[in-house]
């Protein structure tokens, strides 16, 4: 592997309570995130808020940028599009249910026959979210990411020890908090499409930590002499630069997603760009810090 830096002699876990705080914030802001959204005060999508749901089949070809631009200039808000380009079929999903459109489907058909006079269409389905289908949804979601979370703690405390496995199931929990919340700030939709992301970023940050994981343990049981933050200290920095290649990598394909990948994964290609620089930083400045703390006794000691 290409050393990027060499010898690197950095000392990370000398700085583990000012990551503590950083990290406690961003902590403190996902779990504001996740109140609000459970309670239905945050920018939810269809998915999860409720709404309409039509399916659109065209004689011709379309480009979904060119609807996305007719739907906002006939005054619709709050929708998403995605298309099926091989059979000429465009998805509009709105955020309003069939009574509150007024017209419901007819308002957006009238918008496209209007914007595309030569392009004849056929309404395939008309579907309506319910509030609560998009509540339960919700509820499967927050499922979801409680039970990887709880896999990330059975397998990481199989492979090594449950200490360690309580620091990468905290650092875990920590990235997608931090993720969670900064999407909340920053008004973005809360969708399945983020739940994705999420799950995808909890995987990504597991693998970064059992690199680093990896290497304390061969460490601890060669060099006994030496005290705990030390070999702690020694071993991130010899994976440093293995880990920032491979977060370079994964971040250099989401950053061509986010800005080549179209409307439909923008969202997911922003979160995987955040998660990725949140979990290498978590794996180095919030699990280690925490197997440090929280082992008393070294670990792997033989008895």
């Amino acid at each position: 592997m290409i050393e990027l830096i060499k010898n690197p002699n950095v000392n990370f876990l000398g700085k583990k309570y000012i990551a503590f705080v950083f990290s406690g914030i961003l902590s403190v802001i996902g779990i504001i995130a996740i109140v609000l959204i459970a309670t239905g005060h945050a920018n939810l999508g269809i998915d999860f808020a409720g709404g309409t749901s039509i399916q659109l089949k065209f004689e011709k070809p379309v480009v979904l940028h060119d609807i996305r631009l007719a739907l906002e200039r006939g005054g619709l808000k709050d929708f998403d599009l995605q298309d099926l380009p091989t059979i000429n079929k465009i998805l509009i999903r709105v955020k309003k249910s069939e009574q509150e459109l007024g017209q419901g489907s007819e308002k957006i058909t009238d918008i496209l026959r209007q914007g595309f006079p030569e392009n004849k269409y056929v309404v395939d389905s008309t579907t309506v979210v319910g509030p609560k289908v998009g509540g339960r949804l919700r509820a499967d979601a927050a499922k979801a990411v409680a039970f990887a979370v709880i896999g990330i703690l059975i397998y990481v405390a199989f492979r090594f020890q449950f200490k360690f496995g309580i620091g990468a199931t905290i650092a875990t929990f920590h990235d997608v908090l931090a993720v969670l919340g900064l999407f909340y700030i920053m008004g973005k939709e809360i969708n399945l499409i983020l739940v994705t992301a999420l799950l995808t970023i909890a995987g990504y940050s597991l693998t970064d930590t059992v690199v680093v994981f990896d290497r304390i343990r061969e460490n601890l049981k060669l060099k006994q002499r030496e005290s705990v933050e030390t070999v702690m200290n020694s071993s991130i920095n010899e994976v440093l630069s293995r880990t920032i290649i491979t977060s370079t990598t994964v971040l250099l394909t989401s950053v061509a997603l986010f800005f080549f990948g179209g409307e439909v994964i923008h969202d997911f290609s922003l979160a995987m760009i955040i998660g990725v620089i949140i979990g290498t930083y978590s794996s180095i400045f919030v699990a280690s810090p925490i197997v440090l703390l929280w082992g008393g006794k070294r670990p792997f000691a033989k008895k």
